[in-house]
């Protein structure tokens, strides 16, 4: 403890502790100007938020959706809504469509599953964000991505 109060003194007294620094904060309202550096946008005092229009609600294809991916989405439906959202994506792996649902936060395993709804890896999440390992070459293989569902409830 001796040595540390000497070592925060000594500190002192050097003057490495004695910085001066000046904050200042800008107070002019007057209308906006330009600025000698041209890359430095010139001040503004009007806002410079542009509010976004309100999102229409996403039309997802059920045609070719399987009737286990239907019992699923039901159950996602029926339970709290999760941040970020629950999707299903589809895609072509080893020759098979596939559907990829993502975690619902954090360390959790995104799951993908075959046509028929059995579960073929965990290909990410985890500690590690690495998936199970079942299938480490989902993500290079993977084609044709399409958007199945998205939870559409706002959190």
């Amino acid at each position: 403890m001796l040595r540390v109060a000497s070592f925060v003194a000594a500190l002192l007294l050097t003057g490495a502790c004695a910085r001066h620094v000046d904050l200042t904060t800008p107070t002019d309202t007057s209308e906006p100007r330009a600025t000698a550096n041209p890359s430095t946008p010139a001040p503004t005092t009007t806002p410079t938020t542009t509010p976004v229009p309100d999102q229409p609600q996403m039309a997802f294809d059920k045609r070719n959706r399987p009737a286990w991916l239907d019992e699923k989405i039901s159950q996602h439906m029926a339970a709290r809504v999760q941040n970020p959202p629950i999707r299903v994506l589809s895609y072509q792996y080893n020759g098979q469509t596939v559907y990829y649902e993502s975690a619902p936060c954090c360390d959790n395993f995104s799951t993908l599953y075959d046509a028929k709804g059995v579960v073929l890896c965990r290909p990410d999440g985890g500690i590690t964000g690495r998936g199970d390992g079942n299938c480490a070459d989902f993500e290079k293989k993977r084609t044709n991505e399409q958007l199945v569902w998205q939870d559409p409830r706002e959190r």
